[in-house]
């Protein structure tokens, strides 16, 4: 079995309570606040996101890729830059979040409500306390710890519905936001108890030694791509919020495709942790020069998120109305037709993050940062054009279709770098099981949540196809079963860097 395995279904398990915490928590705000105040929490929450992407994950990923190829060689190395990192990340906290608090007024008025103004300006806070957070979950990914990491992300998950679920309700938006600040300050203070107990590890033989220093170029000069990716694509997937807000100017409409955008984003939280992990796994097999495996390990990503990725937004476009409806009330049904096209649109975007994180980890971020940039201007050109004339709906299209274009783009680009072989057959035949499941959902009407248990039993039924067909696989099977089994083992066997063991046969 991989050990790359293991930490990826750890981190899933993480991924999918912290996610489920987080329909919890829109789900709450939804029916609390009503589409009018729902529509304004997702502009001010969207809105700090993607600052905390300039500042809360450039420099950290940056961080995580050096630490992941000199954590082993030369332990008494990662001090030296993790302390760099912190350095600049602090320096870009103080100046982002003295800007953003600054300019509330004038992104208030620029929105087209003032209302936002407080809002805004409570929200800057989200920044420094998220920002800080970041530094310890990509150090322990970068030194491998993903045990660690898990923890804190599921402490995390825990937190976020004992605080801010109460503040919602007692303090309803300004509540939400406060929520936003406090539980990602105290898993930083988690996060600084678990460096104390693991940093011996990098601190050997520390009088005989002289303290290593890590230069702000190195990491400024590899941070910068990835910061600017990073931003283009937290913009790519949130700019069509802004629009529908601008264009439109009904809060409603705009709470709506919040609902239908947040809930639609299920497939990126659930593959989250493969990005998390392919990043660090890569760049240790650059540094080990193993480009055999590194094209099997990306041809294998990619395997998986075609297989589980596709059939998912079927079914879950199929049963709009009572998925939308169970999230948020029937006030939000309205949404159900948005919802059908933008869970394409993200399920997309969800495998050009995957390449995007793989390239990154190779030493090849400009090649994403390109891509994401012209994305983010297609995105938002089409949803100039298409919201007009139709609505929220025309401004799912528009990230749908630019989704589209980016991903497969990235896909036949990044073949320079990392050859992922395309088995032509196997996709094929992939594909028309896929169109074969789309058709099966069309005769059953998916207005009442017993829909769920038809969409399970026409997923149950893809995944026999799949194995008929040898899409899925006895290795498949394996490795399942080897991740749900109770193993023994201890918390060093989980530092070990990711090896493989990927059968080329089985990819389609």
């Amino acid at each position: 079995m991989s050990t790359l395995a293991k930490p990826v279904f750890l981190l899933t398990v993480a991924e999918i309570l912290f996610n489920v915490s987080g329909y919890v928590i829109h789900a709450v705000s939804g029916r609390v606040l009503g589409p009018a105040d729902y529509g304004r929490y997702g502009l001010v929450i969207t809105l700090t996101t993607t600052l905390i992407i300039l500042i809360g994950n450039g420099i950290p990923t940056a961080m995580s890729r050096y630490l992941s190829e000199h954590f082993e060689g030369s332990p008494t190395s990662v001090r030296a830059i993790q302390k760099t990192a912190a350095l600049l990340q602090a320096a870009l906290i103080t100046v982002v979040t003295g800007v953003f608090f600054l300019l509330a007024p004038f992104t208030a008025l620029m929105l087209g409500d003032p209302a936002l103004k407080p809002l805004l300006r409570l929200s800057s806070l989200i920044i420094p306390a998220f920002a800080a957070s970041s530094i310890y979950f990509y150090h322990f990914t970068g030194i491998h710890r993903f045990d660690i990491q898990a923890v804190l992300k599921m402490t995390r998950s825990i937190l976020r519905i004992a605080i801010t679920v109460p503040l919602i309700i007692s303090f309803k938006l300004p509540g939400a936001i406060a929520g936003y600040i406090i539980v990602p300050f105290l898993t930083f203070l988690l996060g600084l108890f678990f460096d104390w107990k693991t940093s011996a590890a990098f601190r050997s033989n520390r009088k005989e030694e002289t303290p290593l220093t890590f230069p702000f170029r190195t990491l400024l000069v590899a941070s910068w791509p990835i910061t600017l990716f990073l931003l283009f694509y937290e913009i790519f997937i949130s700019i069509d919020l802004y629009l529908v807000q601008v264009m439109l100017e009904d809060d409603r409409q705009t709470g709506l495709y919040n609902a239908a955008l947040n809930l639609a984003r299920l497939p990126y939280f659930l593959f989250y942790a493969l990005s998390i992990v392919l990043l660090p796994a890569l760049a240790k097999l650059k540094s080990e020069g193993n480009p055999e495996k590194v094209s099997a390990l990306m041809s294998q990503a990619l395997r998986y998120s075609g297989i589980i990725l596709l059939p998912l937004a079927i079914l879950l476009s199929a049963a709009a109305h009572p998925a939308l409806t169970l999230f948020f009330g029937n006030q939000y049904s309205e949404a159900a037709d948005t919802f059908r096209v933008l869970v394409f649109g993200l399920s997309l975007l969800t495998v050009f993050y995957t390449l995007s994180s793989g390239l990154i980890g190779l030493g090849h971020s400009r090649l994403p940062l390109r891509i994401a940039l012209l994305g983010t201007l297609l995105n938002a050109t089409l949803n100039g054009i298409l919201i007009p004339r139709f609505g929220i709906v025309g401004s799912a299209w528009a990230v749908t279709i630019s989704s589209f274009i980016v991903t497969v783009s990235t896909f036949f680009l990044m073949q320079r770098f990392v050859k992922t072989p395309f088995h032509t057959k196997k996709v094929s035949v992939f594909m028309l099981l896929c169109f074969l499941l789309f058709l099966s959902t069309l005769p059953f009407s998916f207005d009442t949540f017993s829909s769920f248990f038809v969409a399970a039993g026409l997923g149950g039924f893809f995944l026999l196809l799949l194995f008929s067909a040898r899409i899925l696989t006895e290795e498949d099977i394996a490795l399942l079963s080897s991740l749900l089994r109770r193993k023994k083992g201890s918390s060093k066997e989980n530092t070990k860097a990711p090896s493989l063991d990927i059968n080329e046969d089985s990819r389609p």
